[in-house]
């Protein structure tokens, strides 16, 4: 009996993270109230303070059940290869387009934390956890263009941080031009092109 509590517990808590979600995409967290949430999971309020002290707990438990798709990315970058490095970095980021095209539940909360979020007191775990990707991302992408500089393999002088810098941004805007109009363009696709384009023109000659 206490097993199948426990466990209708998790449902219901699960419950309550997606019908979260779902709401959060549609009309915002902001806009989106504890009793909205309550109402999609077919749940009392109680059963919402239950589980989540309040909505900046609740919104932070729906972040973390998913992995962010550079965080994806970032789990399955190999080890730093001088032969590669440059076409490893040119995967890393399709990698990430990838999964935001191909995985729905990375691509709604992205699309929450990116979109439909107000970087308030209760939100903040959102910009603690977007900053970290970032430092995370791109002190990889560092590493692995500083090694092909000292290899000879690009420009001598291109600034690996300034670049990586770039890249991420390059990566970021695409991804929310995506979100807005996901039907106007393929985002693997151009982002593999526009990717090959900046290593292209960093390369050594």
């Amino acid at each position: 009996m206490a097993r199948r509590t426990k466990e209708e517990a998790a449902a219901t808590r699960d419950s309550i993270l997606d019908a979260a979600e779902k709401l959060f995409v549609e009309q915002g967290v902001s806009r989106t109230t504890l009793q909205h949430i309550a109402t999609e999971a077919g749940v009392t309020r109680g059963a919402i303070y239950w589980h989540f002290d309040d909505k900046g707990a609740l919104f932070n438990a729906m972040m973390e059940r998913v992995t962010l798709p550079f965080e994806c990315a970032l789990s399955r970058l190999g080890k730093v290869d001088p032969a590669t490095v440059l076409d490893d970095v040119r995967n890393f980021f399709v990698e990430i387009f990838r999964v935001t095209e191909t995985n729905p539940q990375a691509r709604r909360v992205l699309e929450i934390a990116s979109l439909k979020v107000e970087f308030v007191s209760e939100m903040d775990a959102v910009r603690v956890r977007r900053r970290q990707s970032k430092g995370d991302l791109t002190a990889q992408v560092v590493e692995r263009l500083k090694l092909a500089q000292a290899g000879g393999q690009i420009k001598p002088d291109v600034d690996p941080q300034m670049l990586a810098l770039g890249l991420w941004s390059l990566m970021d805007g695409l991804i929310r031009n995506w979100m807005f109009e996901p039907t106007a363009f393929s985002l693997v696709d151009l982002g593999d092109k526009m990717m090959a384009t900046m290593m292209d023109g960093i390369r050594a000659r």
